[in-house]
């Protein structure tokens, strides 16, 4: 299955901005954020399609998977 994974801020840092995988089926979130290196610690925000997600999420073929790091403010 087709997953596409943006990584924004500070997880692009030495990796990618917009990336297109083929994964296998029951792939959660979790396999493709260790599959890339990212640190499950570095990642606060998960959205899937533009719905809120988790690490034990299962996607399907076609979504679209974006992870976002602590965000910070003043």
């Amino acid at each position: 299955m087709r997953v596409t994974v943006k990584l924004f801020a500070t997880l692009q840092k030495d990796r990618f901005g917009v990336i297109e995988g083929e994964f296998p089926e029951g792939t959660t979130v979790g396999d493709i954020v260790r599959h890339y290196g990212v640190p499950e610690k570095d990642v606060t925000l998960i959205f899937i399609n533009g719905r809120h997600g988790e690490f034990e999420t299962g996607l399907s073929d076609g979504d679209t998977l974006a992870l976002f790091p602590p965000v910070g403010g003043g």
